[in-house]
């Protein structure tokens, strides 16, 4: 194809989650609703662990990185989705959406690895308690964050670079509410087949290499777990669950996306808005509900802020 080719695609058009009318009504309260108060959660998170010293530990400053990722990941699709709901045209710039695959990448890259680095904190906080203050001390801490941010760019520079010089000449349509890269490689008016095949295999790879990884750390720690005392059994229990359950919903919609063979455009509209909509809101109900320090600390903050407002 001629260089020519590159720029007759301007713009692409987004078909959206569905076409009913009180579908919409329903997607456009519940997101909406959804995604105010996951914003609103994940900032008082952020905002707690920065101005409360109790929580100044390796533990929650790596939450409060997870909550900052959150904000960042809903925000790259979640407020245009909204936008688009009523239109019927819903457009997006070639280069808007090139900046959503790369801010989606980054993202999720970095969240990878932070859930690696909370299983690691957990690891040595149950498994090694003597330890922890030794191995978990702030250049630790600061190390696995720029790892986390270095990992997550890195893939997603790696994976755009596959992709942003493809010929587009039409059609302009994808089958979605926000652009990614198995969709937007369909589009290109070349054969992509290969091409498909090494990016799917990479992110599915990254995706299901970090979620075994995780899963079999969670086992060992369960196992060490269950020779303590019961009063510790049920206090880590407790908080390894939560870890699991934000593992699993973090890391399902990837892995189904990148290595499913056989996927279905309704089932993957649906693990789509679940990833950008109800994971961030999740995270932040899941960490702080369960975590009386959290909670405590949550309150300290607000009554500080009601004081100066007052």
């Amino acid at each position: 194809m001629d260089g020519e080719n590159h720029s007759l695609v301007s713009e692409f058009v987004f078909l959206g989650l569905s076409d009913s009318w009180e579908i919409q009504c329903l997607l456009f309260v519940s997101s909406s609703v959804l995604y105010v108060v996951s914003i609103l959660g994940n900032m008082l998170i952020l905002l707690t662990v920065t101005f409360d010293a109790h929580l100044h530990s390796p533990m929650y400053i790596l939450l409060a990185n997870l909550s900052f990722i959150d904000l960042g990941l809903g925000s790259v699709t979640v407020p245009k989705m909204i936008c688009d709901l009523f239109r019927k045209h819903k457009l997006i710039s070639f280069g808007g959406c090139i900046a959503q695959i790369f801010l989606i990448h980054a993202f999720g890259g970095a969240e990878m690895v932070l859930l690696i680095a909370m299983a690691f904190d957990r690891y040595v906080a149950i498994c090694k308690p003597l330890h922890y203050l030794t191995i978990m001390n702030p250049r630790m801490c600061i190390f696995l964050l720029h790892v986390a941010w270095i990992v997550g760019l890195i893939h997603s520079l790696i994976q755009l670079g596959f992709v942003v010089n493809l010929p587009f000449c039409g059609p302009n349509e994808l089958n979605n509410f926000f652009c990614d890269l198995p969709w937007f490689i369909k589009l290109a008016c070349t054969d992509t087949y290969r091409l498909q095949l090494m990016v799917s295999a990479i992110s599915g790879f990254i995706s299901l290499g970090s979620f075994c990884v995780l899963i079999i750390s969670y086992i060992f720690i369960l196992v060490t777990v269950q020779k303590r005392s019961s009063g510790a059994s049920s206090k880590a229990l407790s908080t390894l669950s939560a870890h699991i359950t934000v593992v699993v919903l973090f890391f399902g919609p990837f892995i189904f996306f990148y290595t499913w063979p056989f996927p279905t455009s309704s089932l993957e509209k649906f693990l789509a808005f679940f990833d950008a909509v109800l994971s961030p809101f999740l995270n932040p109900v899941i960490y702080t509900f369960r975590n009386k320090e959290m909670k405590v600390a949550m309150g300290r903050v607000c009554s500080r802020l009601l004081k100066k407002v007052v």
